[in-house]
């Protein structure tokens, strides 16, 4: 019996998410990144293999602010940039991390922002 440790746990959760979601050049996939210190995602185009807009916490607007409240305006700027990039919807891969707190709070700051999700 083989023990996985939890990034290889997740990593098996990332590959069974991604096996069922893809994106387009018109519904591009929202690919989600949570460390310990901030969160960042990216709109990706999986046809051509290429980023359309991207966000990270380390932005100077996002970097005081507290977790939650980070992804959540991560979300809405990762929206405004979709918009600019003149994409309208999308489909969400959460990267084998639970929907929940600041996924999740990303997830509703992109669809606040104007994102079809």
């Amino acid at each position: 019996m083989t023990l996985a440790t939890k990034p290889q746990q997740r990593l098996r959760r990332r590959r069974r998410v991604r096996a069922k979601v893809s994106g387009t050049a018109q519904r591009p996939r929202i690919s989600v990144f949570r460390s310990n210190r901030g969160i960042s995602a990216q709109l990706v185009d999986d046809v051509e293999g290429r980023t359309l807009a991207s966000v990270s916490w380390t932005e100077g607007a996002l970097r005081d602010l507290k977790p939650t409240e980070q992804a959540g305006e991560a979300g809405k700027l990762l929206a405004q940039r979709a918009q600019a990039a003149g994409v309208r919807g999308a489909v969400f891969d959460r990267g084998g991390y639970q929907y929940h707190g600041r996924v999740k709070a990303l997830a509703e700051g992109a669809r606040e922002g104007g994102l079809a999700i």
